[in-house]
């Protein structure tokens, strides 16, 4: 059941208060001044919390600072006079979740205080949720050429530096884009992803950088494009090798002037991105066939990471073995597996021509065919294709 703290002076008011929460099935605790209040909540966690503004000793304002200071994110709503009304709408813009005038209209205090609720579970989730994510999306491995990694993002992602990501399919590249995007002064800002191999050409141009109505047959309304989109954040250009010559031209000219042109329009658009691009090709392999243009080549790759295949990093597959096994009980929501010395010497050993998608999918499917603890035989039977033995 929810808990709320009223912190008010006026104990009329408090037994007023008390009598309506928990009615309404609250648990409720009593405070009598800020200060007792604030001593109570380093004690206790609440879910919702009442405060009158005019107290003695600590008043409703310094203990609102005191919270917002430590980042509490438990919901304050000021309980005030009327001739505090102006300190009431100053409270909400310092970070209370709303002020209720005296004499309290109950109805609206009950919706207020299921709000407030509301909010503190969405702030909750949000966090699990983005914890989740930071998950998903953590970086295993302790090779030399995964610390090497780390150590660059560390480096270059406070910058704004352009960064093009080289490597196999599967190997993590986007990975890499999404912790250079995490760590640098953007991330509040989106992340804009494009495949450039999944976008046909013709369109890989509208896409990038938007189009105006009637700027083709079925451009029915304006469009934003992808540099639109990450204005204050990161684009990830992913197999960047793959763009047609044209659409590099007018990247190109985006890159060295901050501005675009959506098709169709005329106008020039600033755009505020930084860029990070990533392929599996060898640029200079296709520099010299004349499909990718050197003076891009250039633009882009002013920071070059490389990211190695599993292959070349067989001593990082423990560990990544024991971060997908809890990674995907825990999305199954069964107790966490686990597999033998003998079974990892045997994952050692094949050749992971799909890099980590092909591992996770690997691990995946052991997961669902095999016993608690995943065995040497178990890996020769289900982790290789078919016939493959």
């Amino acid at each position: 059941m929810a808990k709320i703290l009223i912190i008010d002076d006026e104990k009329s008011i408090r037994k007023t208060l008390r009598e309506i929460l928990e009615y309404e099935k609250y648990t409720v605790d009593e405070a009598a001044d800020g200060l007792e209040g604030w001593s109570m909540l380093q004690a206790e966690a609440y879910d919702v919390l009442l405060c009158d503004i005019k107290m003695p000793k600590m008043d409703g304002i310094e203990l609102l600072d005191k919270m917002m200071e430590l980042n509490r994110e438990t919901p304050i709503v000021m309980i005030s006079g009327h001739g505090t009304i102006e300190t009431a709408v100053e409270a909400v813009k310092k970070g209370a979740f709303d002020f209720i005038a005296k004499p309290l209209d109950l109805n609206r205090l009950l919706v207020t205080i299921r709000n407030a609720m509301d909010k503190s579970t969405l702030v909750t989730e949000t966090k699990a949720l983005k914890k989740k994510v930071s998950k998903t999306f953590e970086m295993i491995g302790d090779s030399n050429a995964i610390i090497l990694i780390k150590e660059m993002i560390e480096k270059v992602a406070p910058t704004e530096a352009r960064v093009l990501i080289t490597g196999e399919n599967g190997s993590g590249k986007e990975l890499v884009a999404r912790w250079i995007h995490a760590k640098s002064n953007r991330s509040n800002g989106p992340l804009i992803e494009v495949n450039c191999a999944a976008i046909p050409s013709e369109l890989i141009e509208s896409e990038l950088f938007g189009h105006e109505k009637g700027a083709f047959t079925s451009a029915v309304n304006q469009r934003k494009g992808k540099f639109e989109q990450a204005e204050a954040g990161t684009l990830f250009l992913d197999e960047i090798g793959d763009m047609s010559l044209s659409a590099q031209a007018k990247v190109l000219r985006a890159l060295q002037e901050n501005k675009i042109t959506r098709v169709g329009g005329e106008k020039e658009l600033k755009v505020n991105v930084r860029v990070v691009a990533a392929t599996n090709k060898d640029l200079k392999k296709e520099i010299e066939k004349g499909s990718f243009r050197e003076d891009l080549y250039h633009r882009l790759s002013v920071i070059l990471i490389h990211v190695p295949s599993l292959n070349d990093r067989k001593d990082d597959i423990p560990l990544l073995a024991d971060h997908f096994v809890k990674q995907i009980c825990d999305d199954y929501g069964i107790p966490v597996k686990s597999f033998s010395k003998e079974a990892l010497k045997e994952l050692q050993k094949i050749n992971w021509t799909g890099n980590i998608r092909e591992f996770r999918n690997v691990v995946e499917r052991l997961i669902i065919l095999c016993g608690k603890i995943i065995t040497d035989k178990d890996v020769n039977a289900y982790a290789r294709p078919i016939g493959d033995h």
